[in-house]
């Protein structure tokens, strides 16, 4: 691999393909090594040769994450330290301690107190509401109110935590990261289910909306340290993941334009003097033709590399803005791009519509596709064993889950 020297170090928090596609970013802008902290010794980022890959399972804790920090900043202390999470419990972890972390780090990322309202999700509904952005019919739920209570939309139902990183603490056998539920009686089990595990937090009980993935869409949007949006991606979900712990998870998407859901998500995170990456999932309502949109992440979403991929780098949005202070201009994407992580004879046999699967041909004869995993110069043995056997487990994993 051919590095250059620069004045900034990134480094990386998490392991999964959301830390391996900001890493790739970097590499592919500036040239340089991401240094990357995650739990295991395993996935895309680990054994890459763009990546000098730390394995900690607590490095998600308080101590062991400063620790880790200080110590590496220590070390490199001629060097503006560019922090990333690559996850909820990473991003909370850097914005809770901003105030202790040393002077040479960079910290893109909003005041804890208003990063943790925004995860519940109840919050994030509020602020819809103020702005005109639609959302499902939703019931806060919380412990005390047991099983009686209203609901006024039928089954079946979706739950999902309105915290998923207190739910994630508190792991059960039928754990899942998105229930989709038949009737009452399944309702109350997982309500029973969650809850005594020892989850405290409220939980998000919606209308279901109809469709089948194809009808999902994904916002990543830049706002600069001034709480100005620099950029705004919306991308097409096109296939998402069913396994229970990766549903929901984005498996192929095409960028598309749609310039008029992007203004009212503009307003919103302006209001808020948001700063950094916001990632928004949302879902087209053919009942009513409106885009529904479920949460705000406070962090690039794991598929970022369908923003990097349709020409707006991810990581050059970071350090243009916070290492070398530039001035960004406002880019709505719009050219259409295809970003895939499973294999082409997957998507082709579980994506529906014809209409979509011509466009995925013709981008892909066209040579406007990526799998973000399988980047050139960094397929060395044995990473690339690991990352052709998880590529090839999703035809058994379909066969098994997709419904």
């Amino acid at each position: 691999m051919n590095f250059k020297e620069r004045d900034f170090i990134p480094m990386l928090f998490g392991g999964d393909i959301n830390t391996y596609s900001v890493a790739r970013a970097f590499y592919e802008r500036y040239k340089v090594k991401s240094y990357t902290f995650g739990k295991f010794a395993t996935g895309p980022s680990y054994q890459s040769r763009i990546i000098e890959y730390t394995p900690n399972p607590k490095i998600d804790t308080d101590e062991v994450f400063m620790k880790t920090v200080k110590s590496f900043c220590s070390k490199h202390a001629d060097k503006t330290v560019v922090l990333v999470g690559c996850g909820d419990s990473y991003v909370a972890l850097i914005s809770k301690h901003k105030n202790e972390l040393p002077k040479n780090t960079i910290a893109p990322y909003i005041d804890f107190d208003l990063m943790n309202s925004l995860q519940q999700k109840e919050t994030f509904y509020k602020l819809c509401e103020k702005h005109g952005v639609d959302y499902p019919g939703t019931i806060i739920h919380n412990k005390e109110m047991g099983h009686d209570f209203e609901m006024n939309f039928p089954f079946p139902v979706i739950l999902k935590p309105s915290d998923s990183i207190q739910y994630w603490e508190h792991p059960f056998d039928t754990q899942k990261k998105v229930y989709t539920i038949k009737d009452k009686k399944e309702l109350d089990q997982v309500l029973d289910d969650i809850y005594g595990a020892g989850y405290t937090g409220k939980l998000i009980i919606q209308d279901m909306i109809p469709g089948n993935d194809e009808y999902m869409r994904v916002l990543t949007s830049y706002s600069d340290h001034n709480g100005k949006v620099k950029m705004m991606c919306l991308g097409h979900v096109l296939l998402e993941e069913h396994t229970p712990h990766g549903l929901g998870n984005h498996a192929v998407i095409i960028t598309e334009p749609n310039k008029e859901l992007m203004m009212r998500v503009k307003d919103l995170l302006e209001e808020l003097h948001y700063v950094g990456f916001s990632n928004f999932d949302i879902k087209y309502d053919r009942r009513d033709g409106k885009f529904k949109f479920f949460e705000i992440n406070t962090r690039q979403g794991r598929s970022n590399y369908y923003v990097t991929g349709s020409g707006f780098n991810v990581a050059e949005y970071i350090v243009e803005d916070f290492v070398y202070g530039k001035e960004l201009p406002l880019r709505y994407a719009k050219e259409e791009h295809l970003w895939m992580v499973v294999p082409k004879a997957v998507a082709f046999k579980y994506v529906k519509d014809p209409a979509l699967k011509a466009k995925m041909k013709k981008l892909i004869k066209e040579k406007k596709v990526v799998n973000p995993s399988f980047m050139k110069g960094d397929l060395g043995m044995p990473r690339l064993a690991r990352m052709i056997k998880t590529h090839l487990s999703h035809f058994e994993k379909y066969k098994k889950y997709y419904s």
